[in-house]
């Protein structure tokens, strides 16, 4: 598909998903009202207010009833609470900028490398479903630090505070990126028909499961040694002695770990397995569909590679933890609110090895490519030499005339 056709469906579903997010956002208002307490009970209101707050242009009750502080000399009273409500609109503002510009960008690639069309359509849908979650991650990331201003206390543990940010409004991102992404690869059906059928890159099979293998390794890192209980903990502990910057613990979990991984001291062997079932199936549906993905693009670049394996690795976090929410029955005490609350954990990681290894995807693919076109080389060279060898032997000599 030419980015043409690919540029009409990209903006669409950029502005369905901030309206989407800008809806809820605006719905938050309704959990406050008396009616839907008594519906919903108390706790399970208050879960889905903490899902739709960082998505909502409401302000948060420290800023519309906090007190009132005078600003500097010859400001009148207020004047801070007042800028502080300013920064927060415009955090929001970024947010929801950020949002769009971001899935389109990512879309935009997508649609183009792999289009919906024949049977490509459903690997499509996944892929912009998980690039609607990565798009909302970092519009939540890049609009941080405006939301911690406007807070008040920006300068005291400013690293906790923007991987608390961070980690915030995830839930509701599932489903919206998923309504968005069905809209999305509507629209680029449409825009799709009449084109050229797309050009398949040839890759053999071989070479698929060989990149395919090496992209898992990558995220088998995170996922196995890094989030390890041990390394775990070393990561939480690092100390910067002092400043700004001193506490990065929290934030390095959340860019480095995709799971958590422990032993199966204290626990039944069988439980454990089964919760081990959930990081396995994790890293199958990573390398099937980092398998696949040469396969489907129109061609395997490095740009489409790792935003293909960002897109894989999200999709199986999902899958793995839609398995934890099924095999886990903790969460059925608390009501079913409360079951989902862990879902979307975890996409920062993915967003960072999915990268990389999409990357080293893609430079295994080339490599492999390289050789075989060497090595074809080389054999033609040698076929030819001996063709020319058995026609040198061939060729009849001077014959002589005895009659």
């Amino acid at each position: 598909m030419t980015y043409g056709r690919a540029a009409i469906s990209a903006p669409v579903g950029g502005l369905l998903i901030t309206a989407l997010l800008w809806w809820a956002g605006a719905s938050a208002h309704a959990l406050y009202l008396p009616g839907t307490v008594d519906v919903l009970g108390g706790q399970s209101a208050a879960e889905l207010q903490r899902w739709l707050t960082p998505w909502s242009y409401d302000s948060p009750a420290s800023l519309r009833f906090g007190p009132e502080v005078s600003g500097g000399i010859g400001d009148p009273a207020g004047t801070d609470g007042t800028r502080y409500l300013a920064l927060y609109r415009t955090a929001l503002q970024i947010r929801f900028g950020a949002v769009f510009v971001f899935f389109v960008a990512g879309v935009l690639l997508l649609v183009r490398r792999l289009p919906p069309v024949h049977s490509r359509w459903f690997a499509t849908l996944s892929a912009v479903w998980a690039w609607g979650l990565v798009a909302g991650t970092l519009a939540v990331t890049v609009s941080a630090p405006w939301l911690i201003a406007s807070q008040g206390h920006g300068s005291y543990r400013l690293l906790p505070q923007l991987a608390s940010v961070i980690s915030s409004g995830r839930q509701i991102l599932v489903v919206t990126a998923l309504v968005t992404a069905v809209g999305t690869v509507l629209v680029a059906r449409v825009t799709a028909k009449g084109a050229d059928a797309p050009v398949q890159e040839a890759v053999s099979a071989r070479t698929a499961r060989l990149a395919a293998t090496v992209g898992t390794a990558v995220v088998a890192v995170s996922l196995v040694v890094l989030s390890h209980q041990s390394v775990a903990a070393r990561l939480q502990s690092i100390s910067l002695h002092n400043g700004l910057l001193a506490e990065p613990g929290d934030l390095l979990r959340q860019w480095l770990l995709l799971g958590a991984w422990t032993g199966p001291a204290g626990t039944p062997l069988g439980d454990w397995l089964l919760y081990r079932g959930a990081d396995v199936l994790l890293l199958a549906v990573v390398w099937w569909a980092l398998w696949r993905l040469p396969l489907l693009l129109t061609r395997a670049t490095v740009p489409a590679m790792a935003l293909g394996a960002v897109c894989a690795t999200v999709l199986g976090l999902l899958a793995s933890q839609l398995l934890r929410m099924a095999t886990d029955g903790t969460g059925l005490h608390w009501g079913l609110i409360h079951l989902p609350a862990g879902i979307g954990d975890g996409v920062p990681a993915a967003l960072t090895f999915g990268l990389v290894a999409g990357g080293a995807a893609a430079v295994t693919l080339r490599l492999a490519a390289d050789r075989a076109e060497a090595t074809g080389a080389m054999a033609s060279t040698q076929g030819s030499a001996r063709s020319q060898e058995q026609n040198d032997r061939t060729v009849p000599g001077p014959r002589s005339d005895n009659s």
